[in-house]
C-alpha cells in the first residue's frame, strides 16, 4: 500500500509540473477556477475563501471536519490512483483544444482571482459600499464617483480623485495650482471661491480686506443693504443727502453746490425750484383739509438752499435741533430768506446757472412761512411739508407750550400718514388700515396719491425708505416721540389724540 500511495503522488506531483510548464491546460484552470469561485449552492462542505478587512486583506481557507461518513483512510490509494490517471489522459485530449481556446483560460483565472477578492460570504459585494466596508486602499473619485484603481490619483482630507476629474465646481476648468479651496466636497480655484463667496465693497468694487483679527468687517446700511468697507466712513466718499447710499466708484452722484450730493435715482424725482413745488404743496393742505384739520390762513412755502435754511434757524428763538441735519422749517418771526427762484440747469455733475432771489417775511399769524430744502424728492419732500404743516396747524390752533418729543412726535406722525397715502393706498405699514387714524374724526378721507399717473417702483423703494427713517428714528423728539404718538393715534384716533393733547399737553396712554 505504501508503495502505491508512493507512486501515486509521483503521478499527481508529475502531472502538475507538467500542467504548470505547460502554457495552458484547461482541466487544472477549470479545477482553480472552481477551487476560487468556492462552492456552489447544495455544497456546503466544500472549502469557501473569505475576504477580512484589517492591516492588510488576505484569503485564508476554513478548515473542514471530516464526517462520520467520510470513507477510511485505506481505501484513499484507489482514488489517487484513478485521479493520476485521469488527469494524464485529459492532459493529452487538452493539447489539441489548446489552439482554439487561446487565452480563454486565462481569462476565466483572473475573473475567478477577482471574484473570489470581491466575495463577502454575508452579503453581495457593492463598489458604493460603506468605507468601513471596503478592502485597504479602496478609493472612490470625488468627481466622478467611480473607483479609482491603478495610477495616479490626487488627495486631501481623506477625499480621492482621478487626476482629469479634479475640477473647480465653479468654472469646471482643471485645477493645476498647489492651492486650492475645498468647499464640503467641492473643489474651488481660490480666485473663484473668492469671487463667489468673499463679500466686495459696494463703494470701492473691490474685495472687503481682513481687520487685524484676519476677520471680513464691513459696514452695511440697514434699509438698502450697501456693504462698504469701514474706511468710507472717514475717506469723504460722497453720500446721497436723501436715501443715504454712498456713491460707487463707477458713478457720480449730482453735486448741489451746499456740500450736499443726489444720486441719480434721487434726482429723478428732485423738486428744483419754489414754483416746481406749489403743486405738491397745495396737495398736502387739502390732504390735512380732508382730514378735517384744514388751515385757515394762507402760509407762503419756500424752497430755499442750506445756507439760507441754516440762517433761517439762527433767526428763531426755539427750534428743535435734530440730527443730522434739519432739511424743514416753520418760521413764526419775520425773516428775509432767500428762495430758489428757477430750476438750474444740469451740467456735468453739477447744477448751473441757478437764480436765487430774497424775499422779506412778514408776521401776520402765528406762522410766517415754510422753509424746505431744495433738490429732495418728492416724497421726501412732501414728508417734510406735512411735517411743518402739522406745526403751522398746532400753532394756528392754539397748542402753546408743547414738549418738543410731543410736538415733533405728532408732526412725524402726519408725515408718516401722508407718506402712506402715497406708496401703501391699502394698508400701513404695521399691517392696520390707514383710516383707521382718522377714526375719531368725522372724516375718513383718503385721498389719491398727489402725482398723477401713480409712482415707479423706484420712487416706491425711495417712500418705503423714507418711512423705515421715520419709524427707526433714534433721537428722542423724533424717534420716540414719533412712536408713542403713532400707538396713541393708533388706539385712540387722531382726532381724539389731538384732544388729549390740548388738554394735557402729553399723548393718551
Amino acid at each position: 500500500m505504501l508503495a502505491t500511495q508512493a507512486i501515486s503522488c509521483g503521478v499527481l506531483s508529475l502531472c502538475f509540473l507538467i500542467m504548470f510548464n505547460a502554457e495552458r491546460r484547461s482541466s487544472f484552470m477549470k479545477w482553480l477556477c472552481a477551487f476560487l469561485k468556492g462552492p456552489k449552492d447544495g455544497e456546503p462542505n466544500r472549502r469557501r475563501p473569505r475576504v477580512t478587512a484589517g492591516e492588510e486583506t488576505t484569503l485564508w481557507e476554513e478548515p473542514v471536519r471530516p464526517k462520520k461518513e467520510d470513507p477510511p483512510r485505506h481505501n484513499n490509494e484507489e482514488m489517487d490512483h484513478a485521479l493520476a490517471l485521469a488527469l494524464a489522459d485529459d492532459a493529452k485530449n487538452t493539447k489539441e483544444r489548446n489552439h482554439d481556446k487561446g487565452d480563454n483560460n486565462d481569462e476565466e483565472l483572473a475573473r475567478a482571482i477577482q471574484d473570489s477578492l470581491n466575495m463577502n460570504p454575508c452579503q453581495p459585494y457593492n463598489p458604493y459600499a460603506p468605507s468601513q466596508d471596503r478592502p485597504r486602499g479602496y478609493r472612490v473619485c470625488g468627481g466622478c464617483k467611480h473607483e479609482i484603481g491603478h495610477g495616479h490619483y490626487l488627495s486631501c482630507m481623506e477625499m480621492y480623485w482621478h487626476p482629469q476629474c479634479f475640477r473647480c465646481f465653479s468654472c469646471r476648468h482643471p485645477i493645476r495650482e498647489t492651492e486650492f479651496t475645498l468647499l464640503r466636497t467641492d473643489p474651488y480655484h481660490k480666485l473663484c471661491y473668492k469671487e463667489l463667496h468673499h463679500p466686495k465693497c459696494d463703494v470701492c468694487l473691490q474685495f472687503i480686506p481682513t481687520n487685524r483679527t484676519s476677520l471680513i468687517e464691513y459696514r452695511a446700511h440697514p434699509f438698502w443693504g450697501q456693504k462698504y468697507c469701514p474706511l468710507h466712513e472717514r475717506d469723504r466718499t460722497p453720500r446721497c443727502c436723501s436715501c443715504e447710499k454712498m456713491e460707487p466708484r463707477n458713478t457720480k452722484y449730482m453735486s448741489l453746490g451746499d456740500g450736499r450730493s443726489l444720486c441719480m435715482e434721487c434726482l429723478d424725482s428732485a423738486i428744483m425750484d419754489t414754483g416746481e413745488c406749489q403743486p405738491l404743496y397745495h396737495s398736502i393742505r387739502d390732504y390735512y383739509e380732508g382730514m378735517n384739520m384744514k388751515l385757515d390762513q394762507q402760509i407762503p412755502m419756500l424752497l430755499v438752499e442750506r445756507q439760507a435754511l441754516n440762517e433761517a434757524m439762527e433767526g428763531e428763538s426755539k427750534v428743535p435741533h435734530h440730527m443730522p441735519e434739519t432739511r424743514g422749517l416753520c418760521l413764526s418771526e419775520e425773516q428775509t430768506v432767500t428762495s430758489i427762484l428757477r430750476r438750474p440747469r444740469i451740467g456735468a455733475n453739477r447744477l448751473l446757472d441757478m437764480r436765487t432771489q430774497p424775499q422779506k417775511l412778514t408776521r401776520r399769524c402765528e406762522v410766517t412761512a415754510i422753509l424746505v430744502l431744495f433738490g429732495l424728492p418728492r416724497l421726501l419732500t412732501g414728508s417734510i411739508l406735512a411735517h411743518e404743516l402739522m406745526h403751522g396747524w398746532l400753532r394756528l390752533k392754539g397748542f402753546r407750550n408743547l414738549k418738543a418729543e410731543v410736538e415733533e412726535g405728532i408732526c412725524q406722525v402726519m408725515s408718516y400718514l401722508w407718506l402712506e397715502s402715497e406708496i401703501l393706498p391699502a394698508t400701513s405699514r404695521y399691517g392696520q388700515p390707514s383710516t383707521s387714524y382718522a377714526s375719531s374724526s368725522s372724516s375718513s378721507y383718503r385721498p389719491p396719491p398727489s402725482k398723477k399717473g401713480g409712482i415707479s417702483h423706484t420712487e416706491k423703494k425711495l417712500g418705503e425708505f423714507f418711512l423705515h427713517q421715520i419709524a427707526n428714528d433714534t433721537s428722542s423728539a423724533y424717534g420716540d416721540g414719533f412712536r408713542t404718538a403713532y400707538a396713541a393715534v393708533n388706539k385712540y384716533g387722531l382726532r381724539q389724540t389731538l384732544n388729549h393733547i390740548r388738554l394735557t399737553g402729553g399723548f393718551p396712554v
